[in-house]
């Protein structure tokens, strides 16, 4: 994609603190990071998201992010990690590249992953079934 951030900063069009980078992927810095060490692992292919990534290409992101994840928290000293991807804009998705987030969390830091809501009587058994529906 000629317009995309990522593609540019995989093409080295755009300056990026590379972290990491094999034949199926590419880890940089987070530019706005939630803690230091925040890092972005996208594949060098362009895919808008996880919804469009053929299975192997999600694999190999995973790897990636599988390497990468207790590396970074050592590194940066934190006491955990989040991973995070959004698709699509209405989950927050800003760049239409997939990418997949490595949050070091420190304790106590003021960052929230979300908050959750119950569901109401007889919801969660409809939902459910509605999902095992769609797998058929």
């Amino acid at each position: 994609m000629e317009n995309c951030l990522f593609c540019k900063i995989v093409a080295r069009e755009i300056p990026a603190e590379i972290i990491f980078e094999n034949e199926h992927t590419f880890a940089f810095l987070d530019i706005r990071p939630n803690n230091a060490g925040h890092t972005l692992v996208v594949p060098k292919t362009h895919y808008r998201n996880m919804l469009d990534m053929p299975i192997g290409v999600w694999l190999e992101a995973m790897k990636t992010v599988h390497y990468l994840g207790p590396k970074i928290k050592n590194a940066v000293g934190a006491g955990g990690i989040n991973l995070g991807m959004n698709n699509e804009p209405a989950a927050h998705q800003l760049v239409f590249h997939a990418h997949i987030h490595i949050i070091p969390r420190i304790e106590g830091d003021p960052h929230k992953p979300w908050i959750g809501t119950e569901y109401k009587e007889g919801e969660a058994e409809i939902v459910a079934e509605k999902i095992r529906n769609s797998l058929n």
